[in-house]
């Protein structure tokens, strides 16, 4: 079962942070298209956290934000 996504917005570094987990330091990166950042899991290769550079900038250009990830979405459990 996959985990839930949480959304955070760094309005100083103007920075949209989704994350299935809380960041940690062993975690790599890579810069995918368009000013994303992905966050690996350094044994997997999964993508635990999303970085969106440029957000509200973004916003401002196109009523459309598209990521260069896909993702198969499921109803949480409800708490």
């Amino acid at each position: 079962m996959g985990a839930r996504l949480t959304f955070q917005y760094d309005r100083a570094g103007d920075i949209l942070h989704i994350n299935s987990r809380d960041p940690y330091p062993e975690q790599e990166s890579e810069e995918l298209e368009d000013e994303v950042v992905a966050r690996l899991n350094p044994d997997t290769g999964e993508i635990e956290n999303l970085e969106v550079l440029f957000f509200s900038t973004r916003l401002l250009r196109a009523d459309r934000i598209e990521l260069p990830v896909t993702a198969d979405l499921h109803l949480a459990p409800k708490r």
